[in-house]
């Protein structure tokens, strides 16, 4: 789920970190559409080596999406699954690597959240259900009418979870959609692809960091290679900054929920115009590097160290694992003022406050302490700020209800939609003027009547307009209680008795929470920067300490046990479902959920309490579930464990990550000949036939074989009878328990040109203009009308006084390469670049890898991009967000065309692409 509110934040305050992707349509032919060739020139003018998939954030909106209709069936959501994908891989257009992560099982600690948001979901629906049912005996009760009610059984996203039948069938489908990819697109065609599905441990994001860190611990590894991770969560952002790679983009899609407005004076955000002060406006433009640097350090100043504390202090403002600290509210500006802190107290700290994922206690203490000498003063600015928001609102529905008219109109004079008079049961008055009359007169003689009443065509009052509004939506809302009043003396002692039930004088409970918190902090940087330490340890409280209470902190233990192992899925399920999702277990595993003998019936509590913690909505709140006791739950399993049937057990295992090669992959051949000679033993992969990755291959049971069919689990889809895509068992390379990997840029690494405006540009210009970089590459040619487009305009658009943007403006010189305005469609996706925004091609100048570097060539088998065709492909490169493209074929799954040589871009000499079978997903009928 990542930090609310982070992306919000982070976007506003660094907004040229945005760049909105050209994304290329499919075109269409006699009605037939025909899909995007992804082998072609990426149109964003950059070439992505690897593209990686935390599937998670494309499983849940396909499945269950909140702007359109829910798709019928689970084959319909497979489809939309392979159809969301097919749309991200044409716009980044990976050349090396494809690697598609599935959520498997977390670590303890993020199964508190897991659980708190399954438990959630299951008791909103169950509310809205009931909800449903009592307005519509309301609305029938009262001689409404309602359509029959539709018997459906609705989607449980909770069954998106390790171990269930679902996420079984999700990793078949995605095992089936590789196969066809790498045998039928010629954008795969050298792809090396690896699935790590559900059943492989760890979260899918930290599945991905994982192999990054373990692939650039190689002596092989490419440090220019470019990363594009897809997802939408915030903590990606913080991941990519913490594996020092210095080309790293994260894509995805544009979300723009009540978008505020500026100031219509000062052009700032955060107020209207009649609260205009007039105030200084903010600094913008500072950008992560620049803001982060200082002079007049004692020690070396590192960018790289700089980023990596400033990853570590956004762990105050909450994550999956810890929640936030009472005084550092992101909305409120929180991560300024850690940075300005930082900026001023690490002089005196002696050095940097984490070093490749390990933390200094004691110069984390001093940054705690500067902030809880501020505590006070934030929960009374805090209190300051909710009062002045309320009184706004409070005026606003005064001005809201002062402007409503005396009276709606209804009967003869009720407004109409254009083009409705006509319609069947509408009534024309014969006379207008006389009926507008004896209305005004009937409200004058009644002054008992509100004036908001509105009248029925024979002058009567109306029984349903104009009904007074009730008491919930008067000016006096009831506030949520706060009992804890932190802007009041003894905030801190009224805190720890409602929020931990215990006296602020327990010294011994407010250090046990204390280092508990920071034990949390300690594994989740250690988490972000190595690898998952514990799979045991958890936060076992729901609220945070003070800042000011982290004075000691130097001297706490801050280790956790290390080496075990994670739960089984069918274990995970039991602890983070409720009891209404029982039906994805076993039965005799459902029965402890709901038996009241159960010896853990108290972990699936019916119904739970939600404290609003000071914040508005429900879902702001922290919902207050049982912590699951670990022992006490194997305990139970252990007497239902033989209940289990062999498919059963087979979901209840952990697996590990496939790797998929296409025949004209040069690790096809290898992996075919392990399978023939049948090798045992794991096998080192050859690092020279796959662009320097390294790992070791083990045979797959249940592998995708060349000749073999590939049988189709959507009965919507063809099998593939013809199939040359092999896959085989991958595992990372494997350290040592104590190896550390360094954070730290790699050498070889080129940083790319920096994009922002130098801070001294204007006294150094010399009269130069300064050219801002807009997109990808910094090199790219804009687009512009040559001399016979000027000279078209001149035709087609009026001459006359001041007639026309072109009327009277003389064509450009045939040197011209001025920028076009190129406007921003809506739809696009957007890109957040974290430290770059490009890679430079051939930019590898270290020793040689044992690898041959095959780039993309621009210039083999593709059209030329003129400036008109190029103008034309932007125009034409909106796609919806969130709408898939339902193509021709069964069940609209996109057709391919059978002959491949026709295609441009895709050369027909050389090694020759298999012809799909005439029938089926690619037939043109």
């Amino acid at each position: 789920m990542g930090v609310p509110a982070f992306f919000r934040w982070l976007s506003r305050k660094y907004p040229s970190i945005i760049v909105n992707c050209v994304e290329e349509k499919p075109k269409e032919c006699n009605g037939v559409k025909i899909p995007v060739d992804a082998s072609k020139p990426n149109p964003n003018d950059v070439e992505f080596d690897n593209l990686y998939l935390d599937m998670n954030g494309i499983i849940h909106p396909c499945t269950h999406p909140e702007d359109k209709p829910a798709p019928k069936n689970e084959d319909e959501m497979m489809v939309a699954i392979f159809e969301y994908i097919d749309r991200l891989f044409n716009i980044v257009r990976p050349r090396r690597l494809l690697y598609m992560a599935i959520d498997g099982v977390a670590p303890r600690a993020k199964m508190n959240q897991q659980r708190s948001r399954r438990f959630r979901a299951s008791k909103e629906g169950m509310e809205a259900a009931v909800e449903k049912q009592r307005v519509r005996e309301e609305i029938l009760a009262k001689g409404g009418f309602l359509p029959p009610e539709e018997i459906k059984e609705r989607f449980d996203s909770n069954c998106i979870t390790p171990g269930t039948e679902f996420m079984d069938n999700l990793a078949k489908c995605l095992r089936y959609y590789i196969a066809d990819r790498l045998n039928n697109d010629p954008g795969w065609k050298n792809l090396t692809v690896i699935l790590s599905d559900a059943s492989a441990p760890g979260e899918g994001e930290h599945k991905i960091m994982d192999y990054i860190r373990r692939q650039r611990a190689q002596p092989n590894h490419d440090p220019n290679t470019h990363h594009c991770l897809c997802g939408a969560d915030a903590d990606l952002i913080m991941l990519g900054l913490a594996t020092h790679e210095p080309n790293f983009t994260i894509i995805r899609e544009e979300f723009k929920p009540n978008k505020p407005k500026p100031c219509g004076l000062c052009n700032q955000f955060g107020h209207e115009v009649k609260d205009c002060e007039g105030l200084p406006r903010e600094k913008k433009g500072k950008y992560l590097e620049r803001e982060l640097t200082m002079a007049s350090l004692p020690f070396t100043f590192d960018v790289e160290r700089s980023i990596d504390d400033w990853v570590f202090m956004c762990f105050f403002v909450g994550n999956d694992f810890l929640p936030h600290l009472p005084s550092l509210e992101i909305r409120e500006g929180a991560i300024d003022r850690l940075v300005n802190i930082y900026k001023n107290v690490v002089h005196k700290t002696g050095g940097y406050l984490t070093e490749s994922g390990y933390v200094n206690l004691q110069r984390v203490q001093m940054i705690m302490l500067a902030v809880g000498e501020v505590e006070d003063s934030i929960f009374k600015k805090r209190k300051d700020d909710e009062d002045s928001f309320r009184r706004r609102q409070k005026e606003k529905r005064k001005r809201m209800k002062r402007d409503q008219p005396a009276f709606t109109p209804s009967g003869i004079l009720t407004p109409h939609a254009l083009g409705s008079r006509n319609s069947p049961g509408s009534q024309v008055a014969s006379n207008p003027r006389q009926a507008a009359y004896e209305m005004r007169m009937q409200n004058n003689s009644s002054p008992s009547i509100s004036p908001n009443t509105s009248f029925t065509s024979d002058g009567s009052p109306s029984p349903i307009g104009g009904i007074k509004r009730k008491a919930e939506d008067s000016d006096s809302e009831p506030e949520p209680e706060d009992n804890v009043r932190l802007w009041e003396a003894g905030w801190k002692q009224r805190y720890y008795k409602n929020k931990f039930d215990v006296d602020a004088a327990d010294e011994k409970f407010r250090r046990k929470v204390v280092q508990s918190y920071v034990e949390g902090l300690c594994w989740v940087l250690r988490y972000y920067y190595q690898g998952c330490a514990s799979w045991k340890w958890y936060y076992p409280f729901h609220y945070a300490p003070f800042a000011s209470d982290f004075e000691g902190i130097a001297d706490m233990p801050s280790d956790f046990e290390k080496g075990t192992k994670p739960f089984k899925p069918l274990e995970q399920l039991m602890g983070v479902f409720p009891a209404a999702s029982g039906n994805f277990l076993p039965p005799s595993w459902r029965k402890l959920m709901s038996d009241p003998d159960s010896s853990i019936i108290d972990f699936y509590p019916e119904d739970f309490a939600i404290d609003l913690n000071g914040k508005k909505y429900a879902w702001q709140g922290v919902a207050l579930l049982p912590f699951v006791d670990e022992r006490r739950l194997r305990a139970a399993l252990e007497e239902v464990y033989p209940d289990l049937t062999p498919e059963e057990n087979r979901r209840n295992s952990l697996g590990g990550d496939v790797l998929f090669v296409g025949k004209h992959h040069p690790l096809h051949d290898f992996i075919l000949e392990l399978y023939q000679t049948g090798s045992a033993e794991p096998v080192d992969v050859p690092p020279e036939l796959c662009h320097g990755i390294q790992g070791k291959f083990s045979l797959d049971e249940e592998a995708i074989l060349p000749d073999q069919v590939v049988c189709s689990p959507v009965p919507m889809l063809r099998d593939l009878t013809q199939n040359t895509a092999i896959s085989i068992n991958f595992k990372d390379p494997q350290f040592a328990e104590d190896y550390i990997f360094k954070a730290v840029l790699l050498p070889g690494a080129r940083k790319p040109a920096a994009v922002l405006k130098p801070s001294d540009w204007e006294k150094s210009s010399n009269g130069r203009q300064w050219k801002p970089q807009l997109g990808f590459n910094r090199d790219r040619r804009p687009v512009h009308l040559d001399q016979a487009a000027f000279r078209t305009l001149g035709h087609v658009m009026p001459r006359g006084s001041g007639a026309g943007m072109y009327s009277n403006a003389a064509p450009p010189p045939a040197t011209y390469q001025g920028n076009l305005y190129r406007p921003l469609l809506r739809g696009q996706a957007q890109i957040p670049k974290l430290m770059s925004n490009m890679r430079p091609q051939d930019s590898w100048r270290g020793p040689p890898p044992l690898f041959q570097q095959q780039r993309f060539d621009r210039g083999v088998g593709a059209e030329p991009l003129l400036p008109w065709n190029r103008m034309i492909q932007t125009q034409n490169a909106a796609f919806p967000p969130n709408q898939y493209q339902m193509l021709a074929g069964p069940g609209g799954y996109p057709p391919r065309r059978d002959d491949r040589g026709g295609r441009q871009g895709y050369p027909r000499e050389g090694r020759k692409y298999p012809l799909p079978p005439p029938s089926g997903r690619y037939s043109w009928n």
